[in-house]
């Protein structure tokens, strides 16, 4: 049986004595100056404060006196923070014989979707006896679509695979040049 990876220990308190000198700052944020790690060690305890090792490449080591555990909290907040935000697809579902109220309905949701920056899934899900006539739910599909142009647009047309025909349409991209050269050339005109 493999036992957990361990997490290395911090470089906090003793563990900071390995260095001989060390550039001290205060909780306060101020630079205390540069002093033996036994004498920052020794104030960060006065203070009944952590003395944290935050630069061990800089010379000499950058160290910082604070709470530990709200040093560590504070850390974890801006790697989370840093994490870029993923794309989300959304799913909207239809058949080919739903209303015409419904399918505003779908339509809404879709529009807040991509709104938002996700990606919609429309997926129009046939009966065995409506797949003879797969050009309905199509229909359908085109019509979400041309009802969300100005939001968004499909990668390509609607694929039918097995009892299911489904589009994937991608919010544009706001303020892009590049969007207007490739409406124009849409539109017959010339690339100006």
């Amino acid at each position: 049986m493999r036992r957990p990876r361990r997490e290395p220990l911090p470089d906090i308190n003793e563990r900071l004595l390995r260095f001989e000198q060390v550039r001290v700052i205060g909780p306060d944020g101020g630079q205390r100056g540069v002093m033996s790690s036994r004498e920052a060690l020794n104030q960060a305890r006065e203070e009944g404060l952590d003395l944290v090792l935050v630069a061990d490449k800089a010379d000499p080591a950058v160290v910082k006196i604070v709470d530990y555990g709200k040093h560590k909290y504070e850390q974890s907040k801006l790697k989370k923070d840093k994490k870029p935000k993923g794309q989300d697809v959304k799913g909207v579902k239809l058949s080919p014989n739903i209303g015409e109220h419904d399918v505003q309905v779908i339509v809404k949701r879709a529009r807040a979707f991509l709104t938002e920056g996700d990606k919609v899934r429309v997926v129009c899900r046939f009966r065995q006896r409506e797949l003879s006539h797969p050009e309905v739910g199509r229909r359908k599909i085109e019509a979400v679509i041309e009802a969300v142009a100005d939001l968004g647009r499909p990668d390509k047309d609607p694929t039918l695979s097995g009892r299911e025909m489904v589009v994937v349409i991608n919010p544009t991209p706001t303020g892009s040049k590049k969007d207007g050269k490739t409406e124009n050339k849409q539109d017959g005109g010339k690339e100006v």
